[in-house]
């Protein structure tokens, strides 16, 4: 009997091995790509809308959307020969024939958007490469739109080369570091208005407009990069200030064939913004967008792209702000048949679609209802059909829709709950999706118009089989209403093990600033690792989209005006309220985490809300709103002039003395968007109320704080940190 007993429970022994699930580790995060998943790259609508290219180990390929078929091969690494040598394929771009190809190659990331690199035309008949122009690299480099000649911005000037006759022109003469720019932006245009290319080919190929940034009185910031050098070296850029001088905008048009330059007239103020600047389908008619520096009104300008001349066709104004951002593409789409343009709007109280004539006259509000347009995909110009998505269902999804120009014959054309991603083909006959849910990866899939998949492109079957072999647990969305009566969306993760009887810490982790949602039906890549492995170790993971985040309509979103920081550190110590009610949450072991806005929010929760947190981590995060570019904070919260109060009262540098619970600070030396200055301010004030906190500095590295071994490094920095104090 004995013997039978010690036998049965070694094969449950056994059994149980073979059951037992793999711990993640960061190492599997952040360094060995246990998790890597796959996706289609390079994505390029091909002009018949027929076919598109991607890229595919160091190759780009044909492929059908209706078909799948052998891929046919456009052209290779292996066949793109400088000297004798191969070249990478960073990004490529087609002539509007197809017969060439620009090729980027030896890419340096300058800011967020900002790249330089090596141009190369590549002719597809003749199987030749060649350099677009010798010396420095070039920035933004296209095709005119008849694909004779290609512009490039370099030593902030524009240039011309001629194809045929090998011609370079210069543009510009007058670009000066930190000083004049053109064609390019300066870095609050790139970073808050979403755009870096500031060049336009006229339709006709016949004019170029184009920005002129004079930044001279904009006052410069700096920071030492350390480089492993004996005597570190200084950079030194212009960022503007809230409160402080811009650079003074003017929009020009060239006219290649006289070399006129032409100044449009965008009005007498100079202390306003152009967010953005679109040719229309008319050659000489050029649009403009104004904006005054409150960023509450708006005007879309025609100007005679010969005279300058310009009307006002469209203006829109607000009691808050009107948010120009990188969803919202070019702002304004114009029609094919030169009748009508359409713009996205907040005028019904949510984001919609709107279609007026060309002289700025309503012809109809395209979509109506209590929730938010997100994106607007196109048109298909014959059946006047338009796409887009919409998180019409909750704000936590984005689904995909049609709808005629007239606002009639509305069809959801998505069906899996969770968040939709399209690509539409060159006419919209086809679209590639990315769909993803809480607790799946990427689904790519090749749709027609109607919504009928035609095939998976990617499953990620493999990493699904991987993550099998884990110890997860199932992310879990829901709504919960604070005393004050505002309902939140949020996300949970449980331990896999989880045991309700038994009291467990929460890890809450958050971005909350305008602009972006965390509450999100999609797949969160790394981050979902992260936070099932500290779930695994026995935290609650927990994530709340507090007030003034998006798709929930404009009086959620615009309700932090003035006051950032006020009402979401609110809502917040109210998640901690609404957790201490749950039976299963040990109330007193209530953390918090943020990046950027993020690590700004955590600095408050552990300050002014000391008495709900016991640990924060604040990875580079602004800790005092005048520290912060204007037009983002200006957008938000006024010039500091007129909001003095909005700006101090919400700073967590003023509640430091508040300060109870394990305090980590986090920030790159190198950060050109919220700059370590934020951080030694809020350890000055620190240290002067006499507490104890963590910091630690990542040399010469920006707000993305990556690079070889830098995010292993910081993951396993803030990991043992949970551990040892939550």
């Amino acid at each position: 009997m004995k013997r039978l007993f010690i036998i049965g429970f070694s094969i449950l022994s056994v059994l149980n091995l073979i059951a037992q699930k793999k711990s993640i580790t960061v190492e599997d995060i952040w360094k060995t790509g246990t998790f890597r998943t796959n996706g289609v790259y390079g994505l390029v609508s091909m002009k018949d809308g027929i076919h598109y290219s991607a890229m595919d180990d160091g190759k780009i390929l044909q492929y059908e959307y209706a078909k799948n078929s052998v891929p046919v091969s456009i052209v290779a690494e292996a066949d793109l020969k400088i000297e004798g040598k191969s070249i990478s394929i960073d990004g490529y771009q087609f002539s509007p024939d197809e017969t060439k190809m620009l090729i980027s190659t030896g890419t340096e990331q300058i800011y967020r958007h900002s790249t330089r690199e090596n141009y190369y035309v590549y002719d597809r008949k003749t199987k030749s490469l060649t350099a677009v122009s010798n010396g420095e690299k070039q920035m933004y480099a296209t095709f005119s739109p008849d694909g004779n000649k290609v512009g490039f911005v370099r030593g902030n000037n524009i240039f011309i080369k001629d194809l045929a006759s090998e011609k370079e022109t210069q543009v510009t003469t007058d670009g000066l570091h930190n000083s004049i720019i053109n064609g390019a932006t300066d870095w609050v245009h790139e970073e808050e208005f979403a755009f870096s290319i500031a060049y336009f080919w006229s339709p006709d190929s016949k004019k170029i407009a184009y920005y002129k940034f004079d930044e001279s009185k904009v006052k410069e910031f700096s920071f030492n990069e350390f480089n492993n050098q004996l005597y570190p070296s200084e950079n030194k850029y212009k960022y503007p200030k809230a409160g402080e001088d811009n650079s003074v905008v003017t929009i020009h048009t060239y006219d290649l064939a006289s070399a006129a330059d032409k100044l449009m007239d965008i009005g007498k103020v100079v202390d306003q913004y152009i967010p953005r600047v679109k040719w229309t389908m008319d050659a000489n008619t050029l649009s403009i967008v104004r904006m005054n520096r409150h960023q509450n009104k708006l005007e879309l300008l025609f100007n005679n792209a010969t005279t300058g001349e310009s009307k006002v066709v469209y203006t829109e104004s607000c009691d808050t702000y009107i948010d120009i951002h990188e969803g919202q593409g070019d702002y304004v789409y114009f029609t094919a048949d030169k009748m009508s343009f359409i713009i996205t709007q907040e005028q019904d109280g949510y984001n919609h679609i709107y279609r007026y004539d060309m002289n700025g006259k309503l012809i109809n509000q395209v979509t109506k209802g209590n929730w938010d347009v997100v994106n607007f995909q196109g048109i298909d110009e014959k059946t006047k059909t338009i796409f887009y998505t919409a998180s019409e269902t909750t704000a936590t999804e984005k689904d995909i829709y049609s709808i005629k120009t007239d606002g009639s014959g509305k069809k959801k054309i998505s069906t899996e709950k969770g968040t939709h991603s399209p690509e539409f083909s060159s006419g919209m006959k086809y679209y590639i999706n990315t769909y993803s849910s809480a607790n799946t990866p990427n689904y790519i899939s090749i749709y027609d118009a109607q919504g009928k998949q035609i095939r998976v492109l990617e499953k990620n079957e493999e990493l699904i089989k991987k993550m099998a072999e884990f110890d997860m647990s199932k992310k879990d969305l829901f709504m919960f209403k604070t005393l004050e009566g505002v309902e939140l969306n949020a996300w949970m993760i449980k331990p896999s093990n989880f045991d309700a009887s038994k009291k467990y810490p929460v890890f809450l982790t958050f971005y909350g600033g305008p602009g972006s949602n965390q509450v999100n039906n999609s797949f969160d890549g790394r981050n979902y690792y992260w936070h099932q492995m500290l779930a695994e170790k026995g935290y609650i993971i927990m994530c709340v989209d507090n007030r003034g985040t998006m798709y929930r309509g404009k009086a959620f979103k615009h309700s932090t005006y003035k006051q950032l920081g006020k009402l979401e550190v609110a809502d917040q110590i109210e998640t901690a309220k609404y957790l201490g009610t749950l039976p299963y949450v040990d109330k007193s072991r209530i953390g918090t985490f943020g990046w950027s806005f993020g690590g700004y929010l955590s600095s408050l929760c552990i300050t002014k809300g000391a008495d709900y947190f016991k640990m924060a981590i604040a990875v580079a995060p602004v800790t005092n709103w005048r520290y912060y570019d204007n037009i983002y904070t200006e957008r938000f919260m006024s010039l500091p002039q007129e909001n003095a109060s909005g700006y101090d009262d919400n700073s967590p540098i003023n509640y430091v003395n508040k300060l109870k619970g394990k305090y980590l600070l986090i920030h790159g030396s190198a950060d050109d968007n919220v700059h370590f200055q934020n951080t030694m301010e809020m350890v000055n004030a620190l240290v002067n109320a006499n507490k104890q906190f963590d910091l630690f500095i990542y040399p010469d590295k920006n707000h993305g704080i990556y690079g070889g071994y830098t995010r292993l490094h910081l993951y396993n920095k803030m990991t043992d940190f949970i551990i040892d104090n939550l």
